[in-house]
């Protein structure tokens, strides 16, 4: 843990550089670990988004618990989708338009199969509490030695945060390496921070919903639930 107390956040003006494109979709499940899958699927129907530097992939989450229902481990256990379920591109303003035509495609996602329907934009949260379920660690790495990995590349985007938590290590799989990460929660940014580190991001492996941050609940109700 990382613990530091702050001021508090001035007023902040998001601006549309960076966007959430969210889309309807229909899929009933898909694998636990499917970022590779997905990542290649949205390769092969925007050719685009490989080399788009700023473009990164949101993963499908879905509710750790539901009516003694658990969230499996396993990476190739299913994740049932509902209808809620969205598929979420973080795009440049500028890839907005190319980004819809997803709109009515059938993917395979590992032999899964999602359509694609309407999408909308969504700006970035100003709030000060930021959560990225995926960010690359190294090898070996335990929880103090990724902190201050990811407070030394924090810094480097100009980004000072007061409090951080990182979860357990979780590892994506490609067909050539095994990319070992933890979650990492940010608490109390100023809004500018929050905003630049969503656009930024936090990693290597963007297309694979590495170091994407979204805002999550206040830092305190976590550590209370640790406690």
């Amino acid at each position: 843990m990382y613990w530091q107390e702050n001021k508090e956040n001035n007023r902040f003006v998001v601006t549309d550089d960076i966007v959430d494109v969210a889309f309807n979709i229909q899929c009933r499940c898909l694998p636990v670990d499917h970022a590779y899958a997905l990542s290649q699927a949205i390769m092969r129907a925007l050719p685009w988004f490989a080399d788009e530097a700023r473009a990164g992939l949101h993963t499908i989450h879905v509710a750790e618990s539901a009516n003694g229902w658990m969230r499996p481990d396993n990476a190739s256990d299913l994740l049932y989708l509902s209808r809620r379920t969205k598929l979420t591109l973080r795009l440049p303003k500028h890839r907005i338009e190319d980004a819809a035509k997803l709109t009515g495609q059938k993917l395979d996602i590992d032999g899964n199969a999602m359509l694609v329907e309407k999408g909308s934009v969504k700006l970035l949260s100003t709030l000060p509490t930021v959560f990225s379920r995926y960010v690359v660690t190294g090898d070996g790495l335990d929880e103090d030695a990724f902190l201050q990995a990811s407070l030394t590349q924090l810094n480097s985007l100009g980004i000072r945060p007061k409090k951080m938590l990182c979860g357990i290590e979780r590892v994506i799989l490609t067909p050539d390496r095994h990319i070992r990460t933890r979650s990492l929660m940010l608490a109390e940014l100023s809004a500018e921070e929050s905003v630049k580190l969503q656009q930024q991001g936090l990693s290597s492996d963007y297309k694979l919903g590495c170091g994407i941050f979204i805002p999550h609940k206040d830092i305190k109700e976590v550590q209370q639930a640790l406690d």
